[in-house]
């Protein structure tokens, strides 16, 4: 499936549901319905993991040329049954509540946390989230069970947040208290140190987690369209200062993308995938990010297999 040639939903559009739940289920269920008719289709089916063959598995399931290559019985352990767990990890400090346009980036942000949840629950999948901004907001472990989406939906859509961004209390709690591997979708606006962001993601992937950080920008925050000299105010720190667009346009466009650079050298060098998402983007380009990560982590479990369990 190209996302290209997908006919999205307008977030502008999409933005205007007013249940959190009703946005999740449009794009989700608009998201299935591409991939059953892309080259995609019957991805979760693929089988991602081998374990040995024990007396009572189904011989069906043999891989026969394993066996030549380690004279070993395999059985080929399918993606539906391996139920994976996925932690979503929602930034709602200060600097999320900026907009430009109709809504902010925790609104962007809260919808695309409740279409992933969706999409991976109907996957059955298990799904866990946390909110945070200066401190942790809430936490629901995860599940797989009649009851828990709603849980989830009614915490997005109640929390409000505040305060600084700090990435690294949310990033170590997975990290502490997570043992069984699974994938992790960081969901923020990134404005926090590098350097504690590196250190709690290597953390994570040194504890086997696959992690997907997705960066919500404001179209604004990017292009820096502004014109008029005016007061500006830092959202997080409530800190007022009076800038000249046209003088301050090139040292903010630097130091963003000096920073911009090091979040994405830093995810590169973790093997940590990083997404940049405009709050304008059509939500389903990041659903389709999830699903090739995790059509990627399947052959790379594969390959490993294969090989004895060499990298």
């Amino acid at each position: 499936m190209n996302p290209e040639r997908r006919n999205y939903l307008d977030p502008s559009a999409l933005m205007k549901i007013r249940s959190l739940q009703l946005r999740a289920k449009a794009v989700a269920d608009g998201f299935q319905s591409g991939i059953h008719r892309s080259p995609y289709h019957g991805f979760s089916a693929e089988f991602s993991e081998y374990r040995q063959y024990s007396p009572g598995d189904d011989p069906r399931y043999l891989d026969w040329r394993l066996f030549a290559r380690s004279d070993r019985f395999f059985i080929k352990k399918f993606e539906d049954e391996t139920n994976r767990r996925c932690y979503l990890l929602v930034d709602l400090s200060k600097s999320m509540h900026y907009t430009s346009g109709e809504y902010t980036k925790a609104e962007y942000a809260r919808t695309l946390a409740a279409t992933f949840a969706y999409f991976l629950a109907n996957q059955r999948d298990s799904v866990g989230l946390l909110l945070f901004a200066e401190d942790i907001l809430d936490y629901h472990d995860a599940l797989c069970r009649p009851g828990h989406m709603g849980r989830l939906i009614a915490a997005l859509d109640r929390r409000t947040g505040g305060g600084h961004t700090d990435l690294q209390k949310p990033l170590s709690q997975i990290a502490r208290t997570v043992h069984r591997r699974g994938l992790v979708v960081l969901i923020s606006d990134m404005l926090a140190d590098v350097d504690s962001l590196q250190d709690n993601l290597s953390y994570l992937r040194s504890r086997g987690h696959d992690v997907l950080v997705l960066r919500v920008l404001d179209p604004a925050e990017v292009d820096y369209p502004f014109e008029e000299a005016n007061m500006v105010r830092d959202l997080e720190t409530g800190r007022g200062i009076y800038v000249e667009p046209r003088q301050a346009r090139q040292a903010y466009k630097e130091n963003f993308q000096q920073h911009e650079a090091r979040i994405r050298e830093a995810c590169q060098k973790l093997g940590v995938e990083y997404v940049v998402m405009l709050t304008n983007s059509p939500l389903e380009t990041a659903l389709f990010d999830v699903v090739r990560s995790q059509m990627q982590r399947g052959r790379k479990v594969m390959r490993r297999a294969r090989t004895g369990g060499r990298a």
